[in-house]
């Protein structure tokens, strides 16, 4: 081999070299990744990130109803009170009874008149001397008011509330009895009426009919009425305080 041949680089060690240096050489991504900044970015725009969906999220979950949902669930709240109530529910019984407010004992109330008013212990001279129950030349207190039409005819008495009737009694000078438990500790009082409707244990609405206005040797003079009484947590009170005004 002549001094020429041996100073030619070999075919293959050149080649093997210009692999070399081509594998060598880092790629722009690894040249990125190598720097030390890089990673600590990357974590804190995570970070970020995951903070601001969490943010979003919690900020959704706390916005009130739409004005239009809100009233869907209030109407689907009254409607299940009274789907309740149409099936016996005695919760719901409650929830509707307590909501009510005293109704006139009668069907129609510009046809009627209050003939003798309770007696008011801190009330006018007038009402004292009207409020009087005169009974075998005995003076006692009306504790009801007394209702009756103009022309002393019959008419039907309502429930004034809703609730349990609790006595159904015919006493010699009171007259027939009819007695309503409603929620709350009150009880509504019906008496010297003429035919009944309801018995002991009936459970009845506000303006159902529960008998006939009839007369009583208590206040014969009155003729075809209504003696009407409300008791509040055992004690007696004035019916005209609470009914509605005609």
């Amino acid at each position: 081999m002549n001094e020429q041949d041996k100073n030619k680089p070999n075919h293959d060690e050149s080649l093997k070299n210009k692999q070399g240096d081509s594998g060598a050489k880092p790629s722009s991504w690894t040249r990125l990744l190598s720097k030390r900044w890089v990673f600590p970015a990357v974590y804190t725009a995570a970070a970020a990130i995951i903070l601001t969906l969490v943010w979003v999220y919690q900020d959704a979950g706390q916005k009130p109803l739409n004005p239009d949902t809100a009233a869907v669930v209030s109407q689907e709240g009254v409607a299940g009170n009274e789907t309740g109530a149409l099936t016996g529910d005695p919760e719901a019984l409650e929830v509707v009874a307590s909501a009510e407010s005293l109704a006139w004992p009668v069907a129609s109330p510009s046809e009627v008149e209050v003939v003798k008013p309770y007696y008011d212990e801190n009330g006018t001279e007038e009402n004292h001397v009207a409020a009087m129950v005169q009974y075998n030349n005995t003076f006692v207190p009306n504790t009801g008011i007394d209702i009756a039409r103009e022309d002393n005819k019959p008419f039907d008495v309502k429930a004034a509330l809703s609730g349990e009737v609790t006595r159904v009694e015919d006493v010699a000078v009171l007259g027939k009895v009819i007695e309503v438990t409603s929620p709350g500790d009150l009880k509504t009082v019906y008496q010297g009426l003429g035919d009944t409707k309801v018995k002991q244990g009936d459970e009845v609405k506000q303006g159902d009919t529960l008998a006939t206005a009839g007369r009583n040797e208590m206040e014969k003079s009155l003729g075809n009425h209504v003696h009407f009484e409300v008791h509040e947590d055992g004690k007696i009170v004035n019916p005209s305080d609470l009914l509605p005004q005609r």
